[in-house]
Formats: structure tokens, sequence, C-alpha cells
């Protein structure tokens, strides 16, 4: 029996969830934006609670590294890895897009067929028209790295003409108005969960990747500014 946690707070949902050898246990969502601070160590209690499951029984944290929001990346990776120190067990990390890809992948499962060159591209809103985002085929290997991109009339344009090319997450819903060839479907409605992060952090569990506590540090994708404010 493998028990594992995984914290999923990389946008403005915050989620937790408790798997057993992949098997989802117990899971809690908030919507709320940036309520990671507030109610993460509330939704980890609760599973601990309603599941009947002691910390000290874990095998493991996952969490998603990123990318996303600096401030809730920072909060999810910080309580992982305080668990992680106290209770002496590992901890898995999976980047953001690769679980927005999966969960895509399980949504269309049995109800739309993929056509066998049709790419996958994950967004997540970053600000204004750009996105973070990046090009996978059907079996999540990459055909273009994670990158923070501006969106315009031109963008997946070559990648178009030759292969469908479905967008989803929380950035494909502006980007529906700008890209506009045939060959784009896009489905907005889909946000990183800790439900669905489990299992893939279960694989990778099984197969021993796991992060350095020490060194391990989430994958913001640019650099966070701090504005100082304007006192004239």
């Amino acid at each position: 029996m493998a028990l594992l946690l995984s914290l999923e707070t990389s946008t403005q949902y915050c989620s937790a969830a408790l798997h057993d050898d992949g098997g989802l246990v117990a899971s809690e969502v908030i919507e709320t934006p940036r309520s990671a601070a507030s109610q993460l160590a509330v939704m980890v209690d609760e599973i601990f609670r309603t599941s009947n499951i002691k910390p000290g029984e874990l095998a493991g944290v996952i969490v998603t590294s990123g990318p996303g929001s600096y401030t809730g990346l920072r909060i999810g990776v910080a309580t992982a890895k305080g668990l992680c120190y106290a209770l002496d067990i590992p901890l898995v990390s999976v980047n953001t897009l690769e679980l927005i890809a999966f969960q895509f992948l399980e949504m269309l499962s049995g109800k739309k067929e993929l056509g066998h060159n049709s790419l996958l591209c994950p967004m997540l809103d970053a600000r204004r028209m750009e996105v973070y985002c990046a090009l996978m085929d059907q079996n999540l290997n990459y055909k273009e790295q994670v990158q923070a991109k501006v969106i315009d009339e031109e963008s997946f344009r070559n990648i178009l003409e030759v292969n469908p090319v479905f967008f989803f997450g929380d950035g494909a819903g502006k980007c529906r108005e700008i890209i506009k060839h045939a060959n784009s479907h896009f489905f907005p409605g889909v946000a990183p969960l800790a439900s669905s992060l489990g299992t893939i952090g279960y694989r990778k569990w099984k197969e021993g990747v796991f992060e350095d506590l020490v060194l391990f540090e989430p994958f913001y994708l640019k650099d966070f500014l701090i504005k100082k404010p304007d006192l004239n």
C-alpha cells in the first residue's frame, strides 16, 4: 500500500487529494482565487480526518511544479517540502501543463476520437495575450517545450497547416478569438486537479523519480517582478 498526498496550487483552483496505489481515496477542491495560503492546510487536515489516515502513514507527497501562479506554486511547494522533511518521505513533482494534458485525454476518453496526427496544446493564462504553453503528441511527448508565448493571428500557423491542434486550459479561452484556423479546436474548461495529479505522481513514485528536497524549486518559467508603488 502506497498512500500519497497530492497538492495542486498552480492556478486559481486549489486542490488536495489522497491516493492509495494510484486509486483516489479522498479529495478537496476550492475554486476561490488566491485561496491556497489560507485553505491548503485546512484541506489537507480535512482529507486526513475524513479518510481516517494519519500523516505518518504517507509514503510520499506529489506537487505540481509549474508553470503557473507564482504565489500559488510557492505555497504548494513549501507545504509539500515541509511535509516531506517532517515525515522523511520523498517528494514527486509533475509539470502543470503535463497534468492538464493528461486530464484532457481522460476527459475525451470514449467521447471523442482524436486523429492520429492531432497535437495537444495545454495553455495557462499569463497576462494580456500571453500564455504558458507547450505542444505535445497524444503520448505526452513534447513537440515544443514549455514556453511563455504571446498569442497573435500567426501563432501555431505552420503547425496548424499540417496538424489539428487541441487547445485547452484556462489560457485557451482568450485565444479562441485570435487563432481562427480550421484545424484549431478549443476546450478552455480544463483546470489542473490534485485528483488526477495523484495518478501521474504515483507512476513516478513507483519509478523512484524523486526531487532533491534541498534543491527543488517551482518552475516559475518567468522571473517574478515586484512593482514598487508610485509615490508621486
